[in-house]
């Protein structure tokens, strides 16, 4: 047998190390060719290792949440044969100090090391403590019970009566009882089974023996989350922007009445198209609006002090993932029409929710867009998505009366804040609220998005 060693290879132009975002391998494991063993992210996306050699697993570089220099040894493998080499590159001490494989897997439990209040055993009800199952008499086993009913528990009213009557009460009620944490031993029942009303008023009346009534928020352990993977390259990005530009933003107030109605009657003639949402017709207005405003859609290398005016609109979109925010880029956005749009948002928004986004599907954009959608708020101040200039927030549309402008009289409108931050050293805020009003115009009278 020899030992391969694996050396991370250069998954990036530019990227000098990668962080180990999850291991699928521990010491003491078979691998074969081609079997993924660990996800390293890099500045741009998350890349997948595959072994080159079969073999077992006897050496590994670090934990979750370590950098890896590229070049540097990732895994060393004792494969069956000879692999080609002898030479095994030290791994770092916290592998390397692993006696077994079982003690290395019990201290790399996974890719969010998170020290979390212990599981309950089966059973017992999260108000249950320990305490009291420790002092409680063990259940006595019952025919009677239904199938999938949980074993009875001595009723303490009956205590000195030599009987135990099991707890009755329907999936309905037994499910509100555990989301609750209520024994419902502790229940007492009008009938021969226990129904909401009974739950009701145990919750009522019995909530000082310990139990959480409706409102009342239980107290829980608290829990150490290590910042590694997606959410480091956020809170890094995010730091260097906020610490790097001078931010400021601007809020206009938009109608899109017309535009709600239009779009409405797009979908409704959509036929096999994707149905539109408003983010689609949004980005056209930023395109057609762009180019009379170029010192927003540009880059700023604040090293080198150069400004970079784009001519085309690579349109970074914000989307909120289970790792946390990526900006996916709809790349040459100005050549897209409204149900390309529609689709490529789909598309991208998918791949970042499931991590498959490609490199070439992130970074490098001149402009972005971030919306929260109908959670969008009053307002929002984003943060430029350095080395941009620009970002946009859409906020939530609301229906409010307003003035038509003859006199007295009131109207139903659909208003939207639109909200820009911008970079004070590349763009004025005279040009913000231009190039806004300029975007208003046209959402306010959507004809104009499809007009030569």
């Amino acid at each position: 047998m020899a030992r391969y060693t694996f050396k991370l290879p250069d998954i990036g132009e530019g990227i000098a190390e990668a962080e180990i975002v999850a291991w699928h391998v521990k010491i003491g494991d078979r691998v074969e060719e081609d079997q993924n063993i660990a996800d390293m992210m890099t500045d741009k996306a998350t890349v997948e290792m595959e072994s080159p050699v079969s073999g077992t697993v006897v050496e590994l570089a670090g934990e979750v949440g370590d950098q890896v220099a590229i070049g540097a040894a990732l895994v060393v493998i004792e494969t069956d044969v000879d692999a080609g080499t002898d030479e095994v590159v030290a791994a770092p001490e916290t592998a390397a100090q692993a006696e077994t494989a079982e003690q290395y897997e019990a201290e790399n439990p996974g890719v969010e090391e998170v020290v979390a209040p212990a599981s309950l055993p089966a059973g017992e009800g999260p108000g249950v403590g320990a305490d009291a199952q420790a002092s409680a008499p063990p259940p006595a086993a019952s025919e009677d019970a239904g199938a999938g009913a949980p074993a009875p528990t001595p009723d303490p009213s009956l205590a000195g009566r030599g009987e135990h009557k099991p707890v009755l009460a329907s999936p309905a009620v037994r499910a509100r009882a555990k989301e609750l944490g209520v024994d419902l031993s502790q229940v007492k029942a009008e009938s021969d089974r226990i129904r909401h009303a009974d739950l009701d008023a145990f919750l009522r009346y019995g909530s000082g023996e310990g139990y959480a009534a409706p409102g009342r928020s239980r107290a829980r352990d608290d829990e150490q989350v290590r910042v590694i993977g997606m959410r480091r390259r956020i809170a890094e990005n995010m730091a260097a922007a906020k610490r790097n530009i001078p931010h400021f933003t601007y809020v206009d107030e938009i109608d899109v009445t017309e535009l709600e109605r239009f779009r409405a009657d797009l979908n409704d003639n959509r036929g096999e198209r994707p149905k539109l949402t408003m983010l689609p017709l949004m980005i056209v207005a930023i395109c057609r609006t762009l180019p009379d405003f170029p010192m927003l859609n540009a880059r700023y290398d604040d090293e080198a002090g150069v400004v970079t005016r784009s001519g085309r609109v690579h349109l970074g979109m914000a989307a909120q993932t289970d790792a946390g925010l990526t900006v996916p880029v709809i790349r040459d956005a100005q050549d897209k029409n409204v149900w390309q749009l529609a689709r490529e948002i789909s598309r991208l928004a998918e791949a970042a929710r499931a991590n498959k986004l490609k490199p070439d599907e992130l970074g490098n954009g001149t402009i972005t867009v971030t919306s929260l959608g109908p959670l969008g708020g009053i307002a929002t101040t984003p943060v430029i998505n350095r080395p941009e200039v620009a970002i946009i927030g859409p906020n939530k549309i609301v229906e409010r009366p307003v003035f038509t402008g003859r006199g007295d009289e009131i109207r139903r409108a659909k208003l939207m804040n639109l909200s820009i931050s911008c970079d004070h050293r590349v763009v004025d805020g005279w040009d913000a609220a231009s190039y806004v009003q300029a975007l208003k115009k046209m959402l306010e009278t959507p004809v104009l998005l499809f007009a030569d």
